[in-house]
């Protein structure tokens, strides 16, 4: 539910905000009719519609045109979901005049900076799946200067190069993809050159720094080592664009961020032009307001961020006329 959302909304705008915690019915219908100049209702979680046959997440068109009825103009301010075509946006702008709010805006600027970025063009990828970046991976290793690699999708590269990964993590259907392009790019994708292991997945256990030719069949690699870090520095001292989705290690882990933190550390004390990718890499900044501060743009798009990266069109924006 929304409610506290509700709370927080009014302490931020100081401004009475009138929950209805319905996304449909008379009660919200009979609120609207009510307002006058100013006013601010917030409707309770569209997602409430899935709940009883996917109404929001299909873009159920007697939804999407009720939703118009009640309003003059809808602004979409979620780009977050901008990538989803559901009632909620893609459905409500086909019925209503429509337009982006600051926010997308904010975003979409940021990221258009990206289709003529300033060179050294550095693309830092991490995160668990390979599967997760491919289509990443396949639109920008033309654009980028380096694409540098962690996190647990590293291990599937180290993998295909022939390395011992001991227990960690491996998308074995994609093994073919990461050798072939290995092969055609060898001198674009920057693999760890070592790894952080522990014998078990936890933050408990003793962790040690090995090189990728020292892993053992017992070893789970958790983050990048201290050399890879350095590696990563190298080329990342010219880089004047560097855009980054996904972390290096474990980060819900402390003794596993390293890796994550001392790069963002790194990019930030440097003041390299930096655009982070939503998701996880942008929680590990979300606490940390004086490195968040350096950092030139953070988006709030974790799924969306990654289909733009992928050059995908994005439905929230299509539907606009507001294609990137």
């Amino acid at each position: 539910s929304l409610d506290k959302v509700a709370i927080r909304l009014q302490e931020l705008l100081n401004k009475k905000v009138t929950f209805i915690p319905e996304t449909r019915g008379k009660t919200l219908e009979k609120a609207i009719k009510e307002m006058n100049n100013g006013d601010i209702i917030l409707v309770q979680n569209t997602r409430y519609e899935d709940l009883n046959g996917k109404k929001e997440s299909s873009n159920d068109q007697d939804l999407a045109k009720y939703w118009a009825s009640l309003g003059d103009v809808f602004i979409n301010d979620a780009f977050g979901t901008i990538h989803r075509s559901h009632a909620s946006n893609v459905g409500i702008a086909s019925y209503l005049e429509s337009a982006i709010g600051f926010l997308v805006e904010k975003e979409l600027k940021a990221l258009q900076e990206l289709n003529n970025p300033k060179r050294p063009y550095v693309v830092i990828l991490g995160g668990a799946k390979v599967s997760d970046k491919i289509g990443v991976i396949n639109n920008l290793i033309n654009k980028a200067d380096y694409i540098l690699i962690g996190g647990g999708m590293s291990f599937t590269f180290l993998k295909a190069e022939g390395h011992e990964i001991g227990k960690s993590l491996l998308d074995s259907s994609h093994l073919e993809y990461c050798s072939n392009i290995l092969k055609e790019y060898q001198d674009k994708l920057i693999l760890p050159i070592d790894i952080t292991t522990s014998k078990e997945f936890s933050n408990d256990t003793p962790f040690t720094t090995k090189s990728i030719n020292e892993i053992e069949k017992e070893d789970i690699g958790l983050d990048i080592g201290i050399e890879t870090i350095k590696s990563f520095e190298q080329i990342l001292s010219t880089a004047k664009t560097v855009v980054w989705n996904g972390p290096l290690g474990v980060c819900e882990m402390s003794n596993f961020k390293k890796g994550t933190l001392d790069i963002l550390n790194y990019l930030a004390e440097n003041n390299i032009k930096t655009i982070i990718g939503g998701g996880d890499t942008a929680a590990v900044i979300s606490n940390n307001k004086s490195l968040k501060d350096k950092i030139y743009h953070i988006s709030t798009g974790g799924g969306a961020t990654l289909e733009y990266l992928e050059g995908k069109t994005l439905p929230g924006l299509k539907v606009l006329d507001k294609e990137a």
